[in-house]
């Protein structure tokens, strides 16, 4: 075939290829367009999912009448003018590509008053053919309708989804960029419907009302806040906490200069600050705003504007990583409520025949020491007929520390405390696995963790593969207080270990370690691989189930929870400690009712 050059309309509907994926394609550019215009409302209409209907209406600053028929032409812009604007773009829309690419794909009708105008303008189109421009009613602001996408390339059309599907895509794309504009109202109308309303944030509260809209309740109740500056970046946003995280990546939102974004490079600095909080296999939720100089961040890296690239992407992403790493790390016990709330009740009744029913250690339930004397210790005087005796009750001081005080050990696995709002409930395990963890990586951050030499050497059987994988990460089991060599091909002898997995098998912890590919290719960045080794020793290390507890070795593990980082969740993100209020056991025992 000879080369030739393409007909305008096969132009045409090439570039609206690369903009226009879908009808959420079209409604995104839109958007952007009215927000670029300083629209403070922006309504949406949808019918049939977008194929066959798409209006957006605004009230911004509108057009002036020569303008809009020239709005329709390719690379027409009001937003760049040279390379220098285009290196520092501030607006949304710059590349002058989407209106025309929707106008050579649809029926499109642009109608456009200019604040102060008399009058509005209108323009039609078809497949890219425009109709002269005339004058029209308007309000200030403007209106695009879009109508039949893609009714004449019916191969792109074939690839449309249900109705259902991209009104899907449509619903998610308006919510992210209602959370990227929280001073803009946004109403979203599928035929009779109203998908959502979320009026305009005034003042400088935080934006409670948008997110609640978009988000719900429940992320409200369960998310954080983060402010974090540094040179030219600037970190805002809510992210959730690890006990919340969701079964799926749906509400992760990143804004880059007010611009929805999907970058790699920043959601892979949020997943690596979860690392050590979340449970396998969930996803943290978060909304967080971004603000850069437009100098270091290029915008123009993909056709539909949802990449960007950054002149320092490390620096970006190790600024991001360390912001969210500190705001996870203060995850840990708080005080709920103050001193004078809940005024604890001095006496219990109790009968003889209750008191010898009592659960013993043994049992199940293992009474501390102090808290057994407050029973067996009781005096009883002129006790009445009915046998019935008035105890002082077994009341352990009701500090204000946020993990209470220790009462007793459940089945060897639980530590049940006592604080002013109500019971505790902290699982053994996990806590001390957290906060062994966390000591470890302090250590290892002053230089080296404490180890002990063994007595005599261990030789670990190993296949030839996890040697090499052993050996390669030689570096870091020294830093965590092992000292290893390769005796041969398939054997490994351990000579050094830990201080703290004095006792553990060192054999069975590294085929754990290195079974589960802990330290294997799959992690790319070092710190997290060492950091799962570390993670591996503490949990084969801390204190297990069934063992026994003393009230004071309790209360210890209580106080080093209240000073470690994360110490709310565990090292695989499990929650380490819940609390009923006496509002709930109330309820559970229909007291009050």
């Amino acid at each position: 075939m000879a080369i030739r050059i393409l007909p305008e309309e096969l132009i045409d509907q090439i570039a609206a290829g690369e903009v226009i994926e879908r009808p959420a394609s079209v409604v995104k550019e839109l958007i952007e367009n009215s927000l670029d215009a300083g629209a403070r409302r922006i309504e949406v209409d949808i019918e049939r999912g977008g194929s066959s209907l798409v209006r957006v209406r605004d009230d911004g600053g509108g057009m002036q009448p020569e303008e809009v028929a020239l709005a329709l032409a390719r690379h027409a812009t009001s937003k760049i003018a040279s390379l220098e604007d285009l290196a520092s773009v501030r607006t949304l829309g710059f590349r002058g590509e989407a209106l025309p690419s929707i106008a050579s794909v649809s029926r499109l009708r642009l109608l456009s008053r200019a604040a102060g105008a008399e009058h509005g303008t209108e323009v039609v189109a078809e497949a890219g053919s425009a109709r002269p421009a005339r004058p029209a009613a308007h309000a200030p602001g403007t209106t695009v309708e879009v109508r039949d996408l893609f009714f004449n390339v019916p191969a792109r059309r074939k690839f449309v989804r249900t109705e259902a599907t991209e009104l899907g895509h449509i619903v998610r794309l308006v919510e992210r960029l209602a959370l990227s504009r929280p001073d803009v109202s946004f109403r979203l109308r599928h035929g009779e419907r109203t998908l959502l309303t979320a009026p305009a944030e005034t003042g400088v509260e935080r934006p409670d009302a948008r997110l609640r809209a978009v988000l719900g309740e429940p992320f409200l109740e369960h998310c954080v806040a983060v402010e974090q500056r540094g040179g030219p970046l600037s970190l805002e946003g809510w992210i959730g906490l690890p006990t919340a995280a969701r079964a799926q990546a749906d509400q992760q939102f990143w804004f880059v200069n007010g611009r929805a974004v999907r970058d790699r490079v920043l959601m892979n600095a949020a997943r690596m600050a979860y690392r050590d909080v979340l449970f396998h296999g969930r996803h943290p939720a978060y909304v967080l705003y971004l603000t850069i100089d437009p100098q270091l961040v290029d915008v123009n890296a993909h056709p539909a504007k949802l990449e960007v690239r950054f002149r320092e992407s490390r620096a970006v992403h190790d600024f991001i990583f360390r912001a969210l790493e500190r705001t996870l790390a203060a995850t840990r016990p708080q005080p709920s409520v103050s001193a004078n709330e809940l005024v604890p009740v001095s006496l219990a009744r109790v009968t003889p025949q209750a008191l010898r029913s009592m659960p013993r250690p043994g049992a199940g339930l293992a009474l501390g020491t102090s808290a057994r004397e407050s029973l067996h210790g009781a005096v009883v005087r002129d006790a009445p007929a009915s046998s019935a005796i008035e105890l002082p009750a077994a009341q352990p001081e009701l500090t204000d520390r946020p993990l209470g005080t220790a009462l007793a050990q459940l089945h060897g696995i639980y530590i049940l405390a006592q604080d002013r709002e109500g019971l505790l409930v902290i699982d053994m395990h996990a806590a001390h696995e957290r906060v062994l963890y966390e000591q470890l990586k302090a250590q290892r951050a002053q230089g080296s963790i404490a180890s002990q030499l063994l007595l005599a050497p261990v030789t670990v059987e190993l296949k030839s593969h996890e040697l090499d994988a052993a050996l390669e990460q030689r570096a870091e089991f020294t830093r965590a207080g092992f000292e290893i060599d390769a005796l041969g091909p398939t054997r490994l002898v351990v000579r050094r270990v830990p201080a703290l997995s004095v006792g553990v098998d060192p054999a069975a912890l590294l085929r754990e370690t290195l079974a589960a590919g802990e330290l294997g290719a799959g992690s790319h960045h070092l710190e997290a691989a060492a950091d799962r080794l570390l993670a591996t020793l503490a949990c084969r290390t801390a204190v297990h189930a069934h063992r026994r507890l003393t009230l004071p070795e309790m209360d210890a593990l209580l106080r080093e929870m209240e000073r470690t980082d994360r110490a709310n969740q565990c090292n695989h993100g499990r929650p380490t400690w819940t609390r009923l209020t006496m509002r709930e056991l109330d309820q559970l025992f229909l007291r009050g009712r």
